[in-house]
């Protein structure tokens, strides 16, 4: 029998302990307008280019659930300007530019997200 599963990530579920500031503190980095809706009062959906979205949970939180390693990699032609985008928002940075190619931030519930080239 063949799988009836797709080889595709519609989504990734991130931990957050506010939808609302989560959801601003996502939209903000990311330019995106945070005006989508939040659904069942705990879920926001950041709609990403490609097909897999980012989904904010603040159902699924507690501080034992955050990510200590990165669970997404957020893309960037710019990895030096993408660094100081970061440094100028008081963003707090878990890593250098590693290799030229990466580096590790960390969003207000603590969860460790990676920017790559």
């Amino acid at each position: 029998m063949t799988s009836p599963i797709k080889n595709l990530i519609n989504g990734v579920f991130i931990p957050v302990s506010n939808i609302e500031s989560a959801r601003d503190w996502y939209c903000n980095l990311l330019n995106l307008p945070n005006d989508g809706e939040i659904f069942f009062g705990h879920i926001y959906v950041l709609s990403m280019q490609g097909k897999t979205n980012i989904v904010l949970d603040s159902q699924i939180y507690s501080p034992d659930n955050v990510f200590k390693i990165p669970s997404v990699q957020l893309a960037t032609d710019d990895i030096e300007k993408s660094y100081e985008y970061i440094k100028s928002m008081n963003i707090e940075l878990i890593t250098e530019i590693e290799n030229g190619h990466w580096f590790n931030i960390k969003d207000p519930d603590g969860n460790i997200l990676m920017i790559c080239k």
